[in-house]
Parts: C-alpha cells; sequence; structure tokens
C-alpha cells in the first residue's frame, strides 16, 4: 500500500484559529542544563552520560503549576518531548528501561502533565525524536554523538538499523494507544543522504516512514502530523524553526497551514547559564508578527532538573499572559489581512474573517497619527483594544494630494499623545 492511497489529512480546524502553543523539552539533559544536544555536543559517552540517568529526580514536578502557567500566558495546546535524541522516555514505556520510571524518580511523567494540560482545556500533543543516541541499533552515523569516536566502526558492528525502526514504531504505537486523544504528532527529525547511507545520514527508508504514517493514521486518524518523516506528502504543518518567514510559508507556490517554533533564549532544554533571553515585547511582537502571516507560534520552555520552570520562563509567560488578556482577539481565531490591506510601517495587521474586524499592531508608537492607504470609507468605527476606548478617524479625500502628487485615500487614524501602558498596543477597526 503506498503513502498515495493511505494519505488522509489530519484535523487544523482547530489548530489555525487556537495560534499559540506551547513547547516542552525536557530530559536527562535538563542536569548538565547546558543545552539539549549537550551528549551530542561534547561526545560525551554512554558510560559517562549515565550519571544523568541515575541522578534524575524532579521531586517539584507538578504538572498542574505548569499547566496554569501556560493556560494564563494564553497558550491553547501543548506539545511536549516524549523522547528527545539522547533516547530517554517520560513515560513507562514496556519497549525500554531508559525511562523515567526506573530513574529515582520512579514515575510516569507524561501521564500527570497530559492530564493537568487538559484539564485547562487545552490540546495535547507528543513531540517524538527519531533520532536515537542511546538504543544499541542505532547506526552511529554523522549526527551521532559518537560520531568521532576511534572505535565507531567496531561500535556498528552488529547492529541492525531495522532493529530501532521496529522501537520506533512500537513506541508510536504505545504514544497513541495509551493516552487517549492525542491532538499533535511531532516527529524530529529526517536528515537524508543521496546515497541512503545510514552512516551518513537517515531519512525516509531508515524510518521507513509510510508505514510510520499509516500506523498513525490508522490509531489516530485526526492528529495533525508534521513534515519531518521526509515525505513529499502526507503531514499537515510545515515547521520553521528558529526564524520568523517574510511571508506565508508556501509549497509548490501554494499556502499552506504552518507553525514557527521558537524559543526564549537559544536552547530547547534547560540551559543555566544562557543569558540571552527575549523579552516580553520581542515575544508578543513574534507571536504577532506570526498571525499576520498566517501561522502559528509553538514557544518552547525548558523546565529545570527539578521539574520547574525557572523564574525567567515564568517572567516571559506572565508578560505574554498580561498583554494576552487584553488582546487576545487580535490573536486568536485570526489570520493574514485580506489583499489590498497593508500596513504601516512598524505595524502588523491581523484578521478576524468571523467578525469582519481587522487588528492593527503598533510595535513603535507615533507621534499623533497614522495613516492607513486605500482605507478610507472602509471602517466603521476604531478603539484600543486594551480599554475599548475610541480612536477618532478621518478620510482624505482621493482628490487631495499627499505626498508627491500620489492620491492614496487614505484613513487617518487619531491618536493619543502618550502610549497605552501595554506592551504592544492594538487598534480595533470594524470594517463596513
Amino acid at each position: 500500500m503506498t503513502l498515495q492511497t493511505i494519505k488522509t489529512p489530519g484535523d487544523t480546524s482547530w489548530f489555525v484559529k487556537d495560534r499559540f502553543g506551547m513547547f516542552i523539552h525536557w530530559g536527562l539533559y535538563a542536569l548538565p542544563a547546558r543545552h539539549e544536544w549537550v551528549k551530542q555536543i561534547e561526545q560525551i559517552p554512554d558510560s559517562i552520560y549515565d550519571k544523568y540517568f541515575k541522578h534524575f529526580d524532579p521531586d517539584l514536578y507538578d504538572p498542574d503549576l505548569w499547566a496554569k502557567a501556560a493556560s494564563n500566558a494564553g497558550m491553547k495546546y501543548l506539545v511536549v518531548t516524549s523522547k528527545h535524541h539522547e533516547g530517554f522516555c517520560l513515560w513507562d514505556s514496556a519497549l525500554t528501561d531508559y525511562k523515567a520510571t526506573n530513574t529515582p524518580y520512579g514515575k510516569d511523567l507524561l501521564q500527570p502533565m497530559i492530564n493537568a494540560y487538559r484539564t485547562q482545556n487545552m490540546k495535547v500533543g507528543f513531540y517524538h525524536s527519531l533520532i536515537d543516541w542511546h538504543h544499541p541499533h542505532f547506526i552511529v552515523d554523522n549526527v551521532h554523538s559518537m560520531r568521532n569516536s576511534p572505535d565507531r566502526d567496531k561500535m556498528n558492528e552488529g547492529r541492525d538499523q531495522s532493529k530501532y525502526t521496529e522501537y520506533l514504531h512500537g513506541q508510536v504505537k504505545e504514544l497513541l494507544t495509551q493516552f487517549g486523544k492525542i491532538d499533535i504528532l511531532w516527529f524530529d527529525f529526517s536528515y537524508p543522504n543521496p546515497e541512503n547511507d545510514p552512516y551518513i545520514g537517515k531519512g525516509r527508508t531508515d524510518w521507513k516512514s509510510e508505514e510510520l504514517y499509516k500506523i498513525v493514521r490508522d490509531l489516530q486518524p485526526n492528529i495533525i502530523l508534521n513534515d519531518r518523516l521526509d515525505l513529499d506528502e502526507g503531514w499537515d504543518i510545515k515547521t520553521p524553526e528558529q526564524f520568523q518567514p517574510r511571508e506565508w510559508v508556501k509549497v509548490n507556490g501554494q499556502p499552506v497551514v504552518w507553525e514557527a517554533c521558537q524559543t526564549f533564549s537559544g536552547s530547547w532544554g534547560y540551559h543555566r547559564d544562557e543569558s540571552f533571553w527575549k523579552s516580553v515585547e520581542q515575544l508578543i511582537q513574534m507571536l504577532i508578527d506570526t498571525v499576520s502571516k498566517g501561522g502559528n507560534l509553538l514557544l518552547n520552555v525548558g523546565p529545570t532538573g527539578r521539574g520547574e520552570f525557572d523564574a525567567r520562563a515564568l517572567d516571559r509567560l506572565e508578560g505574554m499572559g498580561k498583554w494576552m488578556k487584553q488582546h487576545s482577539r487580535s490573536i486568536y481565531g485570526c489570520t493574514q489581512a485580506p489583499d489590498g490591506f497593508t500596513a504601516p510601517p512598524d505595524c502588523r495587521f491581523t484578521w478576524n474573517p468571523d467578525k469582519k474586524r481587522l487588528y492593527l499592531h503598533v510595535f513603535s508608537w507615533p507621534i499623533g497619527q497614522i495613516h492607513l492607504d486605500n482605507f478610507a470609507g472602509k471602517v466603521e468605527y476604531a478603539q484600543l483594544l486594551n480599554d475599548a476606548s475610541e480612536i477618532r478617524m478621518s478620510d482624505i479625500p482621493a482628490h487631495q494630494v499627499v505626498h508627491e502628487g500620489e492620491m492614496h485615500n487614505t484613513l487617518t487614524l487619531n491618536l493619543p499623545v502618550v502610549k497605552p501602558n501595554v506592551t504592544v498596543p492594538v487598534i480595533e477597526l470594524f470594517m463596513k
């Protein structure tokens, strides 16, 4: 059976309205606290890395607090690492001993988290790594933590990649049958090479991606699937990582459902000494910019080794939540503005097609006025979204020369001199 005959779309109807989700990267790498790829970056062998497994004890873990922090920030869904590239599993998988239940903590971490987020009426999803630097049958390749080991060839003797793939498929079956309805499955990642040589890279052949796709669709037909199985078709969302696209993401010239995944800083896992954290203002502008281009934002938190969101993460989440409390209707249910509506400099538009309201997000507060070209006669009413205070408007008629002989049919918004006391002011335009 080919992918062409089994491909079915997941349900993205809720996804394109909710717009804002929480990513969580959590594993043994929280203990070294210097990057989730620390095992690979520092080329740490299992014999050394095992100390983190032996000391993993997140005794302060309270998933209810995590879920409340996410919900209060305005997030509507969760994607959590069931297993990252290091191979450590957060749930009590029957297929491995390398799991949370065998650490000093001794309990499943995944089910309580899912329950907590569902209690906050949030959708839930899993990030599951295709890569595994711990599994004894995963071929040591050029991305592996032991890629430069002098014993690399010896390590690969007797390894059977197909046995790892069977393990991968088996764990996906566990995740999609043991935790109820799962809304998103976020695989990561393929790195194929032209020769299909597993010693160099790995792609659809190594994961048996078409078979894996069929398993996913059979077990959870409506699940949203990302684009990292090295398949040309079958995925539901594109996932640009750590950059903001310049426009709505397109495939073959056609706009697609997409989600930007971003971090507060540079790492995905908890990084104690990382200091270049984005400000609340930057993060809010990033969310707005994403929605203005028809996308979602999946914003990551890396919990500590004791099971907490650190103070920096909580500060950003609280700041975003304060803004979202007053401005979420410019985000939820919104998308890119229709053709012909061009935002002024240092601004972004979002558009709610159901309510026919346009939201002008002002990144840099101007002095006195904002001019909207080609808007004359199109707006019924305008107000600041944070307090519903009126913004007075005036049309500049088409025959009035406004700049070097050009005619713009301009609508002028007359603003208060002092910027509203919010991180990013939003003007709600009720369209005629």
